[in-house]
């Protein structure tokens, strides 16, 4: 991070970041929250409130969140109370407000097997779970699962499990069904499922929403993603910033990447660099109005920093993963 840093500080670094104070119990702004916490080696919410003069010991709604996840960033072993229950990527479930469970058979790319089907359906029945739906991200959702089933539901599913509940990549949007148009379908798919695979367990300042379309058609609805991606005759066009709440608004153009490996460590840069700079709950949308499209590129497509960032989110996602299997196993 120490290169990006430098640059940002630089005389060629040339936008203007105005930023407010994190909350009314500091008068530090999110980034020097940041920096403080990196440069003092601050390592609990505690520290932090009581080193940096915080007015309130408790904190608030706003910066105690926002303070777990820079400490997620800067030490990828912390860990906080979270609302999911993670043992490993076939043991994991998300809480509901009723104290129940929803578990997520993973379905990379939304593909599944008679097989997999076959488990759920038998899991379901032999456990009562009659809330089975599925998705608009093209999973199923077991949901009401007791907490004194969840072991015996993890053993006869014996497979991968979606873990994308609050602030990470979501499961990527695809296109799979031909009643739009016959144009080929797979190296979108191949594509979503090469992204789901690389970015699972990633934690981000905001839920990261992404579709892959598989022709101009745009049947997953990318240019409304945070990330979207469309098939091209030169490629693929990748749109940042989009958003389909309720103010709906049209993503950006940052590129057109040739091949499938120039797409994947673009977007996988973009959202490491959204990661490192973003402000806790800033939407992709925001960030990118904030440090602008041509600042984006210039990062972006330097070879040197896309590497770094590239390696840095390798092992964001390696040093996350290893810490959650080996302490919960």
């Amino acid at each position: 991070m120490s290169e990006l840093l430098s640059y940002i500080h630089s005389d060629e670094f040339d936008e203007v970041m105005e930023q407010k104070s994190m909350c009314s119990c500091t008068s530090l702004t999110e980034d020097e929250v940041v920096h403080e916490m990196q440069l003092r080696g601050l390592t609990t919410t505690q520290e932090v409130m009581e080193i940096l003069n915080w007015q309130s010991n408790q904190g608030c709604s706003t910066c105690h969140p926002a303070i777990n996840y820079y400490l997620g960033m800067i030490y990828p072993e912390y860990e906080s109370k979270q609302e999911t229950l993670f043992v490993s990527e076939r043991l994991n479930a998300t809480v509901q407000n009723n104290g129940t469970y929803t578990v997520i058979p993973q379905m990379y790319g939304g593909k599944t097997t008679a097989e997999q089907l076959r488990k759920i359906a038998d899991a379901a029945e032999k456990y009562g779970i009659s809330d089975v739906a599925v998705t608009s991200e093209q999973r199923i959702h077991l949901m009401g699962v007791k907490k004194e089933d969840l072991s015996g539901v993890w053993a006869d599913l014996n497979m991968p499990l979606s873990s994308t509940y609050g602030n990470m990549v979501q499961n990527v949007k695809t296109c799979i069904g031909e009643h739009i148009c016959q144009c080929d379908k797979q190296p979108s798919i191949r594509l979503a499922v090469h992204l789901e695979k690389r970015l699972e367990f990633l934690t981000t300042p905001y839920r990261v929403k992404m579709g892959v379309s598989a022709c101009m058609h745009n049947g997953a609805g990318s240019t409304t993603k945070d990330i979207g991606v469309i098939r091209i005759d030169r490629g693929w066009e990748v749109y940042v910033g989009g958003s389909s709440g309720r103010n709906v608004r049209a993503g950006e153009l940052l590129c057109v990447a040739p091949t499938n490996e120039e797409a994947i460590e673009i977007i996988g840069s973009f959202i490491q660099y959204y990661r490192e700079t973003a402000n806790y709950l800033e939407r992709t949308w925001q960030w990118v109005e904030r440090v602008g499209l041509v600042h984006l590129r210039e990062v972006l497509f330097d070879q040197e920093l896309r590497q770094q960032l590239l390696e840095r989110l390798e092992e964001d996602v390696s040093l996350r993963k290893n810490f959650l299997v080996k302490n919960h196993s």
